[in-house]
């Protein structure tokens, strides 16, 4: 993991992930920074598979923040996300490993890329989202 990458997971209050930690292990590591919501990616083993859900939302900071993995097509994929999780400020996905900070009708797509794993990115990226008062403010953190 970038030392960038853990100096963040160091300052959060909260580690939202997307999916994909692949092993056990990596989702254990990720709690030794803090507390934890996740939900599982295709590529997980079993056991993440039947300890996480396969979506949720959070609640924190007074925002609502619906989290997923596989976003379905990139065609009208912000609108079907909006509507899947109603209610929320924002909506967190995986799963392309190209980051996203998209406004859309007033909730916010998110897609932290990856600070591990660029596929198709142009860069190892994450996001920290600072939540305040229900305010949701997103920064994309790029990672050398």
């Amino acid at each position: 993991m970038p030392d960038a990458c853990i100096a963040e997971l160091e300052r959060a209050d909260l580690i939202v992930h997307a999916g994909d930690f692949v092993a056990l292990s990596v989702l254990e590591e990720l709690r030794s920074f803090g507390p934890v919501e996740a939900v599982y990616g295709n590529m997980d083993e079993p056991a993440l598979r039947e300890s996480l859900a396969r979506e949720q939302v959070v609640e924190v900071g007074g925002a609502r923040i619906g989290v997923v993995h596989v976003p379905g097509p990139a065609a009208g994929r912000e609108a079907r996300l909006a509507a899947r999780f109603p209610g929320c400020g924002a909506v967190v996905y995986g799963h392309t490993h190209v980051p996203q900070v998209e406004r859309v009708g007033g909730v916010w797509i998110l897609n932290p890329g990856s600070p591990t794993e660029r596929r198709r990115a142009t860069v190892h990226s994450m996001l920290v989202l600072e939540v305040e008062g229900g305010e949701i403010r997103p920064a994309l953190v790029t990672l050398s």
